[in-house]
């Protein structure tokens, strides 16, 4: 794997030479594990005209994610007098007879940009931008196969709470068995903090899990992922609880499902984010649903679970192959509940077979 890792650093280092910096430092975490293989805590890269260092304030430990995996690059372990690992790289960096450097002015603070200013006075600082993050969009199959796994955890966490008794239990009770059995199964921990909502609560996205409990009739809408070697994926589903469903859950599913299914199929390498966004929001606008809607229909996953590209009616771009997203419509209605459906998919041309869908729990409306 150090290979990789050397080739990504490669190419940032390709990319800040075109503009003219022999010099840059990473400090947002999901980036610099991307560009190192670990991102102990604290820890920031240099990218220096000589080679590559990974500053920590403290030793790695053997947490997932926290490791120095790649033997490539120089570990550099601060003393525990505190010193900032930025200040400290912007001071390796005018050793190292660099007289620019370029950083993530997104991910510094103020404080720190000017204490990294003062120690290299000289030191010429500029903006990396969003480079790293634009290196991410497109994965290699490595990192889809965690991708992939993360999805059969996350399935295997839902298909097993499906089979329990679920009337009576909170929401709050829920969302940390379903966590729980994330790491029984191998995950990391959970992609994010786990939603489950019910009844008036149900379609909300992001909802936080209260102490309601989950009675005859419910919607009940679940959205959780695993983490596995940094990789999160994300899925949701909507089921009705104990009885037949209502003919307005009935009608309300069939047309959130619908919308889902359609921004699934407008997964097609070339397509404009925003038109992936109107695929699916058109059906529930039509449907007189469209005040309420979320402002994105999805977005993408890897290291984060909220990264490029976002699916936003504003969003510029189009999508490349190989590249992992959701697509999550929902319908709130408010006092009575909603639908929410959620998939992680990877787009893949036409001739692969189109889009690749790694949460494949049933999305057939479940009475529990």
């Amino acid at each position: 794997m150090s290979e990789v890792y050397a080739v990504r650093r490669g190419l940032l280092r390709d990319r800040c030479a075109a503009v003219g910096s022999a010099a840059a430092l990473v400090s947002r975490p999901a980036n610099v594990r991307y560009l190192a293989g670990g991102a102990p805590p604290g820890a920031v890269l240099l990218l220096g005209p000589d080679e590559d260092v990974l500053l920590c304030p403290r030793a790695p430990t053997g947490e997932p994610g926290h490791e120095h995996s790649d033997d490539q690059l120089r570990l550099a372990l601060l003393p525990p007098s505190g010193d900032d690992p930025a200040v400290a790289a912007a001071d390796l960096a005018t050793t190292s007879g660099a007289e620019s450097l370029a950083v993530e002015e997104h991910d510094l603070t103020v404080s720190r940009h000017r204490a990294m200013g003062s120690v290299a006075p000289r030191l010429r600082l500029t903006d990396l931008g969003a480079t790293v993050e634009q290196l991410r969009l497109v994965k290699d199959e490595e990192e889809i196969a965690c991708l992939r796994i993360a999805a059969e955890i996350t399935d295997q966490a839902l298909g097993e709470l499906l089979e329990s008794i679920l009337v009576g239990r909170t929401e709050r009770h829920l969302a940390l068995e379903l966590e729980r059995r994330l790491v029984d199964h191998g995950a990391d921990g959970p992609a994010f903090a786990t939603s489950v909502a019910t009844g008036p609560n149900s379609g909300q996205g992001r909802h936080r899990p209260s102490d309601r409990r989950v009675e005859e009739g419910d919607f009940l809408s679940v959205c959780l992922g695993a983490n596995y070697r940094g990789y999160r994926c994300e899925i949701g589903r909507t089921f009705v609880i104990g009885t037949a469903p209502a003919a307005w859950q009935i009608d309300l599913y069939d047309l959130v499902f619908a919308a889902q299914r359609a921004g699934r199929e407008a997964l097609v390498p070339g397509t404009a984010y925003r038109d992936v966004d109107r695929a699916a929001r058109q059906l529930l606008d039509s449907a007189g649903h469209g005040e309420g809607l979320a402002p994105w229909t999805g977005h993408g996953v890897g290291l984060e679970i909220d990264e490029d590209p976002q699916l936003t009616p504003a969003a510029m771009g189009k999508l490349d192959a190989c590249v992992p997203v959701t697509v999550e419509p929902g319908v709130h209605l408010p006092g009575r509940g909603g639908v929410r459906i959620d998939d992680t998919l990877v787009v893949r041309p036409e001739a692969d077979g189109g889009p690749e869908l790694l949460t494949i729990t049933t999305k057939e409306l479940l009475a529990l």
